[in-house]
């Protein structure tokens, strides 16, 4: 009888300890600042006519509160509601929970290289750098007998085909302008792709509106169900470059009800049901020490190393907000998806060790 009981133990604690998340969906939106995501609008910028865009009145209706926590929820109310509850949320760097990247250039192609390859390469020094010679953690997840065949990204910016390696990696990297479906596309990828291929480009070739991004990826997900899924977003950088606050702050919004809209499917299809992970976070930060950095990054600009990230899934404890000081770093990530799906990244290069917080209770 005890021996039994012994049994029935180690049974339950192996499984309390298995492998829970089978698919995981990383979500960045390019250079969304961490003030935004903890502290709401940004008083001094939205008041500003060179920035406002006309319009202080609706950003104050849309986004204002006397609370910065009900601000910042008003901007990003998923984030702030289901991912907080059940989830967790590093980068608040007023209390101390520092979040930042580690490659010395502070902006695009080195950042999401870091995330990817959980590597800092110098070389990797221009946003036109050729296709990546880093190994990138999708790859790696690619190469997983489970998971052959069953990794997608989709990116808004053209860059993501040397990012990734598309060539090398052996997954679709479906960004900019591609068409998708490929020789066969569906009625609803004929009309994604119509509509992109006709759509407004204030972006010109480089990169589409996030909505094109966005809804191609949707599909992806509903109908050839990948384990493995990335979206890049990027009007959120697009704007600020801008200096157009207000739809800076749309385009954030507008990723988090999409993000929304994704976990929603995910938590009502079998296949994804309590078994996914959503990781989401950016790849740079930007300026903060006067109004008009804002609008910029890169390493002569103080800030722009800052960023943030959060969790959510069957293998992240839910702590809510992290507000214990500590310091992590981007190219901590790419280890950070591997180990979520019960894997260890390891190439050629260095790989950094994975955010150990996320997974302790």
């Amino acid at each position: 009888m005890k021996k039994s009981i012994l049994i029935l133990f180690i049974l339950l604690s192996y499984k309390s300890l298995a492998q829970k998340t089978e698919n995981i969906i990383i979500i960045t939106t390019d250079g969304f600042r961490w003030q935004e995501v903890f502290k709401g609008i940004d008083p001094a910028i939205a008041n500003d006519k060179k920035f406002n865009q006309g319009d202080s009145t609706y950003i104050y209706k849309k986004y204002s509160s006397s609370d910065f926590k009900e601000s910042r929820k008003k901007i990003m109310p998923f984030l702030w509601s289901e991912i907080v509850s059940k989830g967790q949320i590093y980068g608040n760097r007023d209390l101390g929970n520092k979040v930042d990247v580690s490659n010395p250039y502070w902006f695009s192609y080195p950042g999401y290289s870091e995330i990817m390859t959980g590597n800092v390469d110098v070389a990797v020094n221009s946003n036109s750098y050729k296709a990546n010679p880093n190994v990138n953690v999708l790859e790696f997840l690619n190469q997983q007998p489970k998971l052959k065949g069953k990794v997608n990204a989709f990116g808004a910016w053209d860059a993501f085909d040397r990012i990734l390696n598309e060539e090398r990696s052996g997954f679709p990297v479906i960004s900019a302008f591609d068409n998708v479906g490929g020789n066969k596309p569906t009625a609803t990828q004929k009309l994604l792709n119509e509509m992109s291929n006709n759509s407004f480009k204030p972006f010109h070739e480089d990169e589409c509106l996030d909505v094109f991004t966005h809804y191609q990826a949707l599909d992806e997900l509903k109908t050839k169900k990948p384990k493995v899924l990335y979206i890049a977003y990027g009007e959120t950088d697009e704007w600020a470059h801008s200096g157009h606050y207000r739809s800076y702050l749309d385009a954030a919004n507008q990723v988090d009800k999409w993000i929304a809209a994704i976990w929603d499917f995910v938590q009502n299809d079998p296949q994804y049901k309590n078994k996914t992970t959503l990781l989401i976070t950016v790849d740079h930060g930007r300026g903060d020490k006067t109004k008009t950095q804002w609008t910029d990054h890169g390493a002569d600009v103080p800030g722009a190393s800052e960023i943030w990230f959060a969790a959510i899934g069957p293998e992240i404890a839910p702590k809510g907000e992290i507000k214990t000081a500590s310091q992590l770093y981007q190219k901590q990530i790419a280890q950070t998806i591997a180990k979520i799906m019960g894997y260890t990244f390891t190439t050629s290069h260095p790989v950094a060790n994975e955010f150990t917080e996320l997974f302790q209770e």
